[in-house]
């Protein structure tokens, strides 16, 4: 099948993610325009078909793949637009990008995170601001690690469209030898579900940090469970299954995996590393550091008791000690 007739997907992003989502997206018949940052990234790929910055061990199939920092040029002939860029600088990222350029494309979030200051989902900031149409959306969710996709170690993905057609494409486009996918309709449910366990995360690293155990652990990940669903009821009354694995199962992941960035930040801070001390650390993005605000910021409007959410929240961002804080948590928690 030659080039002409193949369906074209852009990537938007070149981080760790993005690398694992052109990954898997290589093991199909299709083109995939790879939007990168970076022009000394893009060099590299092109000669020595691997990302030097991020999952260098996952090899680029460049007979399928085309690298480019020309952002218009590289959606203008996609049918479909997956965004993977952290959440904090998705408004900058796509700034030069118009509501004509995604006319009639189906555009694809895999951010788990929420755009600061204007409190919004992916999904919604596109829809605010680019005109996009709800049914013209989907998310792509976990539980995930781009880790062990470079691995081709067995992993599971959940695609969320309110309209079922797209979510099934999508799911084809993603489905490999190691990937199973499956579908469902909650879009918000499962993008806010994805945003709050990383804050969840960043509270077992920093409980971690303290030297809490598993015990412990065990407990506060089962709270955090309720409450993601009081906070999904609240906002978005749908009937969803919080036990499944684009809820619970990506919860888990995140809140013990070692290769969770979050919760290194949080095993940071439970260190006494200060905020900015971590974050210049790690040289990576914990989406959960923006999330615990808008989070925060959200429940405001419900009456709604997020304990866990709370408690990271006066850490961060009221500098409130990380032991005087769980010394409350641990109190309130069942």
């Amino acid at each position: 099948m030659g080039d002409q007739v193949r369906q074209t997907v852009a990537v938007i992003g070149g981080g760790s993610w993005a690398t694992a989502i052109v990954k898997m997206l290589s093991e199909q018949d299709i083109k995939i325009n790879w939007w990168l940052r970076s022009v000394s990234d893009i060099k590299h790929i092109t000669k020595y078909h691997r990302n030097p910055s991020y999952l260098s061990t996952a090899k680029i199939n460049l007979n399928k793949v085309n690298p480019t920092n020309d952002l218009k040029a590289s959606v203008r002939d996609a049918s479909i637009l997956i965004i993977v860029i952290p959440a904090a600088f998705v408004a900058e990222a796509i700034s030069d990008l118009s509501q004509t350029d995604l006319k009639g494309k189906r555009i694809v979030s895999s951010i788990k995170g929420m755009v600061p200051d204007e409190n919004l989902l992916i999904t919604d900031y596109l829809k605010k601001h680019f005109r996009v149409e709800h049914h013209d959306l989907a998310v792509i969710s976990g539980p995930c690690h781009a880790e062990e996709v470079a691995m081709e170690r067995q992993s599971y993905l959940t695609v969320a469209s309110e309209d079922e057609d797209f979510a099934l494409q999508l799911a084809d486009l993603l489905r490999c030898h190691y990937i199973s996918v499956t579908t469902n309709t909650d879009i918000y449910g499962v993008e806010y579900s994805a945003v709050i366990k990383n804050i969840v995360s960043i509270a077992c690293g920093i409980a971690h940090g303290l030297n809490f155990g598993d015990n412990f652990q065990a407990v506060l990940v089962s709270n955090a469970l309720s409450e993601i669903k009081d906070f999904l009821d609240a906002v978005s009354q749908k009937e969803r299954d919080i036990n499944a694995s684009a809820y619970l199962g990506d919860l888990l992941v995140t809140a013990y995996s070692q290769f969770s960035r979050n919760r290194t930040f949080g095993n940071m801070i439970g260190r006494g590393y200060s905020v900015k001390s971590a974050q210049m650390e790690m040289e990576m993005i914990a989406e959960g550091y923006y999330a615990a605000k808008s989070i925060h910021e959200i429940k405001q409007e419900f009456e709604i008791e997020l304990p866990i959410i709370e408690t990271v929240y006066h850490i961060l961002y009221e500098k409130i000690s990380p032991i005087i804080e769980f010394q409350i948590l641990k109190d309130k928690l069942k």
